[in-house]
């Protein structure tokens, strides 16, 4: 499921073997953009300037953004230990497994992630809901919100045996294996579904679970990467997906959910990646509609308008990059120093327009351009459905068990919190994810008592954009509470010059993430080294939280509420902490 994804005017398999064999001359970054195999530039400084100034930037930053997929029912000890660690800002339940999840028995089928299978693997319990219900109570109890899957492929699984591929129960296995799967219920709706009918209602899913789980927070996503179905999930949607079916079964599915509960957050279309949001995996109406994300808002608001209502709230996707190093895709394990230099260069893809990766997106999609992701995201939804929100609800950027991963995470996520993005959940690619884990804690709690990044972005800027990086923090109502998040992605020492603006600090704390070890660890304190100025040397590979010690640490204290918006930027609305999530830090005891 996350090997590299087909692209490309015929629909093929690509990566850097399969464009050297079709003869294409690959065209590498700029001398100006490359990055050397084994380490940083030949010129890279080994000092650099950070001006973190308070006074400026203020923008909010949705804690939805520390997402990670989680499941407590199938995954308990881990998912204590991610909760305790990460303390991550929401939860989602989704992937491969959720689109034929029949919600009345917890009957579910992986698709090509597994054989093909029915079986119980979410949940051993019949009764209704149970696959779901521990991790929503879950969510509820840390004040976090939940993004639910709501299947709308067609069918869901109605058993949990035989073993074994369901194509090979006879040519009738659709009807005898499975139930259709609608999005409104003609009956009255009920907490007890009627399991004897061919058929299972998503609404009566909504209305059980707002009964089972009254205070909980909850956010539904329109089933799971449907531009890859007829490879994922052959056994119920053999033929390529449509843009015509997914918009319809999208605002048919919304309009059930916003039926039962008219305050939740709805989101699709779960695109898988790049050939996704461009023709829907090579679509047969693609040539039609032309970019699937553009065509897809149009309909959505169209839909919104006659519905005098909003549907679909958010712009859902995945991103799983397909920059290589020495052909080696970073999403793999592999910690080559090419391969690891390419991953901790990728994030700036998602916002920086002159940095072209080594992938096949930059080389045969774009022309040798940079993806700049965020932006040409941001201009899509301006043009298309202004006012909706962007979630990234899958990305990983491998390696989660070195620091290479933890400083490719932390980078990411310093990027979704100063350019907007609303929601986004790691997924857990790899056997281990410690260091990715390590690095969430870096901005959720650096100090193991809870402490973590503020909730509005200040100006942060560096002097050296290929070897650091570095974001700055406020919290509402207390600016002077700073936090910076510096990262050294050189295999040197360097030094920094800190120069506060706006902010008066003779001392600060520092915490850091290496490859010693994959949680935060306390380090020596800096003494100012003028006014407002401190001089850090940043340790090689490594993630750094500095905190001026007029910003004394605190413990975050949340609680939900209802979900609300406030308009953030053009083009784009963003929970606002005071909506999905009101926050207060709490001085620790001394």
């Amino acid at each position: 499921m996350r090997n590299n994804r087909r692209g490309g005017a015929a629909g093929r398999i690509w990566s850097l073997g399969a464009c050297a064999a079709l003869g294409g001359a690959l065209a590498l970054p700029s001398a100006a953009q490359s990055i050397p195999a084994g380490g940083p530039r030949p010129n890279a400084a080994s000092t650099v300037t950070f001006v973190i100034n308070t006074a400026a930037g203020h923008r909010a930053i949705s804690p939805l953004i520390y997402g990670i997929n989680l499941d407590k029912t199938v995954d308990p000890s881990q998912f204590a230990a991610v909760m305790a660690e990460a303390r991550p800002g929401m939860i989602r339940m989704g992937g491969n497994r959720w689109t034929a999840y029949n919600w009345e028995n917890n009957d579910s089928n992986a698709g090509s992630d597994y054989e093909y299978e029915n079986d119980d693997f979410l949940s051993s319990s019949t009764k209704p809901g149970a696959a779901v219900l521990a991790t929503v109570l879950a969510a509820e109890k840390a004040h976090i919100p939940i993004l639910l899957t709501i299947p709308i492929a067609g069918y869901v699984s109605a058993d949990r045996e035989p073993p074994g591929p369901v194509q090979d129960s006879g040519p009738n296995y659709l009807k005898t294996r499975f139930k259709i799967d609608e999005p409104r219920d003609p009956r009255r709706l009920t907490t007890t579904p009627d399991t004897h009918v061919d058929f299972v209602y998503q609404n009566q899913f909504v209305y059980w679970l707002r009964h089972a789980a009254p205070r909980a927070t909850v956010m539904f996503s329109l089933d799971n990467e449907p531009d890859l179905w007829d490879s994922t999930h052959a056994e119920i949607h053999p033929a390529p997906t449509t843009y015509a079916e997914v918009a319809s079964k999208d605002l048919a599915y919304a309009s059930a959910v916003k039926g039962v509960d008219p305050e939740a957050l709805v989101t699709g279309p779960v695109s898988y990646g790049w050939e996704g949001y461009e023709t829907l995996q090579n679509a047969p109406d693609s040539a039609k509609g032309g970019n699937f994300l553009d065509w897809y808002m149009r309909q959505v608001r169209a839909a919104d308008k006659a519905a005098r209502r909003v549907l679909v709230n958010d712009l859902d996707l995945h991103w799983y990059p397909e920059a290589t190093g020495d052909g080696v895709r970073i999403t793999t394990t592999d910690t080559a120093p090419a391969v690891a230099v390419a991953r901790e260069q990728a994030p700036r893809s998602l916002w920086d327009a002159g940095y072209v990766e080594d992938s096949w997106i930059t080389q045969d999609s774009l022309g040798g351009k940079g993806i700049d992701l965020i932006p040409r995201l941001d201009g899509q939804i301006a043009r298309n459905n202004p006012g909706m929100n962007l979630d990234i609800t899958e990305w990983n950027y491998g390696a989660g068990q070195a620091i290479s991963g933890g400083i490719a995470t932390a980078d990411v996520l310093g990027i979704f919190g100063r350019y907007g993005v609303h929601a986004a959940d790691l997924w857990p690619l790899n056997p281990s994810e410690a260091y990715n884990y390590g690095a969430f804690a870096m901005y959720r709690n650096y100090d193991g008592r809870g402490s973590g990044f503020g909730n509005t972005e200040v100006e942060a800027t560096t002097t050296d954009k290929v070897e650091t990086s570095v974001y700055g923090s406020i919290e509402t109502g207390d600016t002077g509470h700073v936090v910076i998040v510096a990262i050294n992605k050189s295999l040197h020492t360097t030094t920094a010059r800190i120069e506060l603006k706006g902010d008066s600090s003779s001392s600060a704390a520092v915490y850091t993430l290496t490859a010693a070890a994959s949680t935060p660890k306390r380090a020596a304190g800096l003494a100012a080294t003028g006014t407002d100025t401190f001089s850090y040397a940043m340790p090689a590979q490594s993630v750094s939280v500095i905190v001026p010690t007029s910003s004394p640490a605190r413990s975050l204290v949340c609680s939900v509420g209802t979900l609300q918006h406030s308009q953030n930027r053009p083009g784009r609305s963003i929970a606002h902490p005071a909506g999905p999530l009101a926050c207060r830090r709490s001085r620790p005891a001394s």
